[in-house]
Protein backbone atom coordinates (compact mmCIF):
# COMPACT_ATOMS: atom_id res chain seq x y z
CA UNK A 1 0.00 0.00 0.00
CA UNK A 2 1.44 3.27 -0.97
CA UNK A 3 2.72 5.83 2.04
CA UNK A 4 1.77 8.92 -0.05
CA UNK A 5 -1.86 9.82 -1.64
CA UNK A 6 -2.41 8.62 -4.64
CA UNK A 7 -2.77 12.30 -7.09
CA UNK A 8 -5.27 12.68 -9.11
CA UNK A 9 -4.83 13.83 -13.10
CA UNK A 10 -6.06 17.91 -13.37
CA UNK A 11 -8.94 18.11 -15.49
CA UNK A 12 -7.79 19.16 -18.62
CA UNK A 13 -9.27 22.72 -19.88
CA UNK A 14 -9.75 23.46 -23.48
CA UNK A 15 -9.64 27.17 -25.02
CA UNK A 16 -12.74 28.79 -26.46
CA UNK A 17 -11.32 29.44 -29.85
CA UNK A 18 -9.72 26.36 -31.21
CA UNK A 19 -11.20 23.99 -28.57
CA UNK A 20 -7.76 22.78 -28.07
CA UNK A 21 -5.99 21.56 -24.70
CA UNK A 22 -2.54 22.61 -26.16
CA UNK A 23 -3.64 26.37 -27.02
CA UNK A 24 -4.85 26.37 -23.59
CA UNK A 25 -1.30 25.29 -22.07
CA UNK A 26 0.40 27.93 -24.62
CA UNK A 27 -1.93 30.68 -22.91
CA UNK A 28 -1.50 29.82 -19.82
CA UNK A 29 2.32 29.47 -20.17
CA UNK A 30 2.16 33.28 -21.57
CA UNK A 31 0.29 34.44 -19.13
CA UNK A 32 1.79 37.18 -16.54
CA UNK A 33 0.22 38.03 -13.04
CA UNK A 34 -2.70 35.71 -13.53
CA UNK A 35 -3.72 38.33 -16.85
CA UNK A 36 -5.46 35.65 -19.10
CA UNK A 37 -7.51 37.77 -21.19
CA UNK A 38 -4.27 39.52 -21.92
CA UNK A 39 -2.52 36.30 -22.56
CA UNK A 40 -5.63 35.01 -25.18
CA UNK A 41 -5.17 38.13 -27.08
CA UNK A 42 -1.19 37.70 -27.36
CA UNK A 43 -1.74 34.24 -28.42
CA UNK A 44 -4.77 34.38 -30.94
CA UNK A 45 -3.30 37.03 -32.36
CA UNK A 46 -0.20 35.34 -32.56
CA UNK A 47 -1.59 32.60 -34.23
CA UNK A 48 -3.50 34.76 -36.69
CA UNK A 49 -0.26 36.03 -38.12
CA UNK A 50 1.43 32.83 -38.23
CA UNK A 51 -1.68 32.18 -40.51
CA UNK A 52 -1.10 34.97 -42.62
CA UNK A 53 2.40 33.89 -42.94
CA UNK A 54 2.07 30.53 -43.86
CA UNK A 55 -1.39 30.33 -45.55
CA UNK A 56 -2.27 27.41 -43.29
CA UNK A 57 -4.38 26.63 -40.41
CA UNK A 58 -2.92 28.17 -37.12
CA UNK A 59 -3.60 25.57 -34.89
CA UNK A 60 -1.52 22.74 -37.51
CA UNK A 61 1.06 25.43 -37.14
CA UNK A 62 1.11 25.46 -33.30
CA UNK A 63 1.08 21.94 -32.87
CA UNK A 64 3.87 21.41 -35.13
CA UNK A 65 6.07 23.67 -33.91
CA UNK A 66 5.35 21.70 -30.13
CA UNK A 67 5.70 18.44 -31.69
CA UNK A 68 9.82 19.67 -33.10
CA UNK A 69 10.75 21.37 -29.53
CA UNK A 70 9.33 18.53 -27.66
CA UNK A 71 12.03 16.17 -26.35
CA UNK A 72 12.14 12.77 -26.54
CA UNK A 73 15.01 11.69 -23.85
CA UNK A 74 16.18 13.72 -20.94
CA UNK A 75 18.72 13.01 -18.53
CA UNK A 76 17.73 12.74 -14.86
CA UNK A 77 20.08 13.27 -11.64
CA UNK A 78 20.71 9.27 -10.13
CA UNK A 79 22.92 9.17 -6.79
CA UNK A 80 24.41 5.76 -7.36
CA UNK A 81 27.30 5.24 -4.15
CA UNK A 82 28.21 8.40 -3.57
CA UNK A 83 28.39 9.74 -6.72
CA UNK A 84 25.76 11.28 -8.96
CA UNK A 85 25.01 10.25 -12.72
CA UNK A 86 23.23 11.67 -15.02
CA UNK A 87 20.76 8.76 -16.33
CA UNK A 88 19.55 9.29 -19.80
CA UNK A 89 15.23 8.54 -19.66
CA UNK A 90 12.77 8.75 -21.52
CA UNK A 91 10.21 11.68 -21.17
CA UNK A 92 6.63 10.72 -20.34
CA UNK A 93 4.63 12.68 -23.12
CA UNK A 94 2.63 14.82 -20.90
CA UNK A 95 6.46 16.33 -19.65
CA UNK A 96 7.47 16.33 -22.63
CA UNK A 97 4.84 18.64 -24.25
CA UNK A 98 5.19 20.78 -21.07
CA UNK A 99 9.05 21.66 -21.74
CA UNK A 100 8.26 21.98 -25.45
CA UNK A 101 5.98 24.78 -24.82
CA UNK A 102 7.67 26.08 -22.01
CA UNK A 103 10.84 26.70 -24.31
CA UNK A 104 9.27 28.00 -26.83
CA UNK A 105 7.23 30.80 -24.26
CA UNK A 106 11.05 30.83 -22.39
CA UNK A 107 13.06 31.82 -26.22
CA UNK A 108 10.09 33.69 -27.05
CA UNK A 109 10.56 36.18 -24.27
CA UNK A 110 14.80 36.12 -24.74
CA UNK A 111 14.35 36.92 -28.33
CA UNK A 112 14.60 40.78 -29.65
CA UNK A 113 11.75 42.52 -30.94
CA UNK A 114 9.22 45.17 -30.33
CA UNK A 115 5.87 43.36 -28.76
CA UNK A 116 5.91 39.81 -27.15
CA UNK A 117 3.14 39.24 -29.82
CA UNK A 118 5.64 39.33 -32.67
CA UNK A 119 8.47 37.83 -30.56
CA UNK A 120 6.46 34.85 -29.97
CA UNK A 121 5.00 34.70 -33.83
CA UNK A 122 8.79 34.57 -34.59
CA UNK A 123 9.13 31.67 -32.24
CA UNK A 124 6.89 29.58 -33.07
CA UNK A 125 7.45 29.89 -36.91
CA UNK A 126 11.42 29.14 -35.53
CA UNK A 127 10.12 26.03 -33.93
CA UNK A 128 8.03 24.85 -37.26
CA UNK A 129 10.98 25.15 -39.50
CA UNK A 130 12.80 23.63 -37.04
CA UNK A 131 15.75 26.71 -35.90
CA UNK A 132 15.67 29.00 -32.90
CA UNK A 133 16.40 29.15 -29.72
CA UNK A 134 13.88 26.40 -28.49
CA UNK A 135 14.99 23.79 -30.99
CA UNK A 136 18.44 24.37 -30.04
CA UNK A 137 17.83 23.21 -25.97
CA UNK A 138 16.11 20.40 -27.45
CA UNK A 139 19.22 19.41 -29.11
CA UNK A 140 21.21 20.21 -26.05
CA UNK A 141 19.01 18.30 -24.23
CA UNK A 142 19.51 14.87 -26.59
CA UNK A 143 23.24 15.95 -26.64
CA UNK A 144 23.74 15.24 -23.21
CA UNK A 145 21.33 12.42 -22.75
CA UNK A 146 23.43 10.97 -26.26
CA UNK A 147 26.88 11.52 -24.32
CA UNK A 148 25.42 10.02 -21.09
CA UNK A 149 24.42 7.17 -22.26
CA UNK A 150 26.64 4.99 -20.79
CA UNK A 151 25.04 5.41 -17.26
CA UNK A 152 21.77 4.12 -18.87
CA UNK A 153 22.11 1.04 -16.43
CA UNK A 154 21.24 3.08 -13.33
CA UNK A 155 17.69 3.44 -14.74
CA UNK A 156 15.47 3.05 -12.30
Amino acid sequence: MPRKKIKKKKEVFYDPVYNSSLVSKLINNVMLDGKKATAQKIVYDAMDVAKERLKEDPLKIVLKAIDNVRPLIETRSRRVGGATYQVPMDVRKERSYALGLRWIVQYARERGGKSFEEKLVGEILDAYNNKGGSIKKRETVHKMAESNRAFAHYKW
